[in-house]
């Protein structure tokens, strides 16, 4: 199918989504959708991808990463690519390639620094020679933080400090999670004295004073890909990402089922809450968001992400941190209401 047929009759230009069918997937089709996007899935079972659900017009695609043919005949047409297939760390690289070569846009939602970390290392020369837009960890873990700490930066040229406490309600976590759980087994980084350092060991524990409902809760120190983001474009002394203790021990206990839905959207009743503090000796900003389900959240940041590259005309190519890139407070306004900002 090609580009012409795809944006025939004044359809918006097509997105693929590989990994369409996990769950994740499932929420950034239907959001594609939503906003009127004409969307590919792919993926590499047909009757996962039959059972999926998909809204009408969605067109369904089998295609693997080890056959870059199929690869290249399901992205044909396509103006951008979002990753939804963890381990990011086996599936980044060979897409991001596969869209380099089809000088299409490629975004993912990581939570795997490693991956994050190889996608600027890799491919920042190539995505901008080639005029493509290249985003890793554009969802809730990496993204939204990233995005809520460059709000709260504002005009400031470098800072202190950045604290970031995520606090959720509980965590039933999908299958894909505990793949990349048992894949991504590499120390933390965080960022000290200026640069990406190892976390420490044993991680701090303190206790973060959480707005209403979470309150008081107790947390341990455990970065995601948004120390990698920021590292890239943010000036900070020291940052420290912390997440409280309780979902964890979910995620943890092998019997913690996987997100059930309990709404139309498919949203789980998961709640979650999002502050960062950012300090240069004693003045201190903060931003917050808070929403539901950190799963389903992932798909209007992803999404918003895509339009806004598609809809920039002269977009330079590269690999790039979202707060690099975006309006921050903008674009973290334009996700109301399934964000609430503070």
């Amino acid at each position: 199918m090609t580009e012409q047929l795809l944006r025939a009759e004044g359809a918006r230009p097509a997105v693929a989504v590989y990994g369409a069918s996990g769950h994740t997937g499932r929420f950034v089709v239907r959001e594609l959708s939503r906003r009127g996007f004409t969307t590919i899935a792919i993926g590499r079972d047909a009757g996962k991808l039959a059972a999926a659900g998909f809204p009408m017009g969605v067109r369904q695609v089998v295609a693997s990463l080890e056959d870059p043919a199929s690869l290249a005949r399901a992205l044909d047409g396509a103006a951008a690519v979002i990753n939804c297939a963890g381990p990011f760390l086996d599936t980044a690289e060979p897409l991001v390639s596969a869209a380099l070569q089809a000088r299409i846009h490629y975004l993912d939602v990581t939570a795997e620094q490693g991956s994050a970390q190889a996608t600027f290392a890799r491919y920042a020369s190539a995505a901008e020679a080639a005029g493509v837009v290249v985003i890793p960890a554009m969802g809730f873990y990496g993204g939204l933080s990233d995005l809520l700490a460059t709000a709260a930066m504002g005009d400031w040229t470098h800072a202190d400090e950045a604290r970031i406490g995520i606090a959720l309600d509980s965590w039933e976590p999908t299958e894909g999670t505990r793949v990349t759980g048992q894949r991504n087994t590499a120390r933390r980084l965080t960022i000290s004295g200026g640069t990406l350092q190892p976390l420490a060991d044993p991680a701090p524990n303190p206790v973060w004073p959480f707005s209403e409902p979470f309150g008081a809760q107790e947390m341990v120190e455990l970065p995601f890909t948004e120390a990698v983001l920021i590292g890239r474009h943010l000036q900070l002394s020291e940052l420290h990402t912390f997440l409280n203790t309780a979902p964890l021990r979910d995620l943890r206990d092998t019997t913690t089922p996987p997100p059930v839905a309990v709404d139309a959207s498919g949203r789980s009743a998961q709640t979650f809450l999002v502050e960062v503090e950012i300090r240069r000796g004693s003045t201190v900003r903060r931003a917050a968001a808070r929403g539901r389900d950190i799963y389903a959240i992932t798909a209007p940041l992803v999404v918003e992400a895509v339009e806004r590259i598609l809809g920039t005309e002269t977009a330079q190519g590269g690999v790039f941190a979202p707060g690099a890139l975006f309006d921050a407070r903008n674009f973290l306004a334009a996700l109301a209401p399934d964000l609430v900002l503070s």
